[in-house]
């Protein structure tokens, strides 16, 4: 049985998140830069909101380093062509020279370009 349009969405979706959080892992901004559509922005837990290019130039020079990232609740939505991430995580990152565990709640909206879905805007606040 093949699954329902919204389920192969959100299964697309899953599968475009999943790929950002090893992207991150990774330290791969080239995979970064494909996954965030053009103009996309970063809410980050201060409430600056910074747009990709700059947080992308960041990772590249060590500002933005992730250790490990460990998934406590991952919430999936997707309605046309739109889509949001939403959970909490557990994220051992260091961040500008700081290394530390944040408890982030992340909200990633999505939308579909063609074939792909790619991030257009996210959100952390702690939890």
């Amino acid at each position: 049985m093949q699954p329902s349009p919204a389920q192969s969405a959100r299964d697309e979706v899953t599968t475009a998140f999943r790929a950002y959080l090893q992207a991150m892992l990774d330290g791969d901004t080239d995979a970064l830069d494909h996954l965030l559509a053009e103009g996309c922005t970063l809410t980050h837990i201060t409430g600056y909101v910074q747009p990709k290019d700059e947080w992308l130039s960041q990772m590249r020079a060590g500002q933005f380093l992730y250790h490990g990232i460990e998934e406590k609740s991952v919430a999936v939505e997707v309605e046309g062509s739109t889509g949001r991430v939403s959970g909490r995580f557990v994220t051992d990152a260091t961040v500008y020279g700081t290394r530390a565990h944040w408890r982030l709640h992340m909200a990633m909206d999505y939308a579909r370009e063609g074939d792909t879905w790619s991030v257009i805007r996210s959100a952390a606040t702690t939890w």
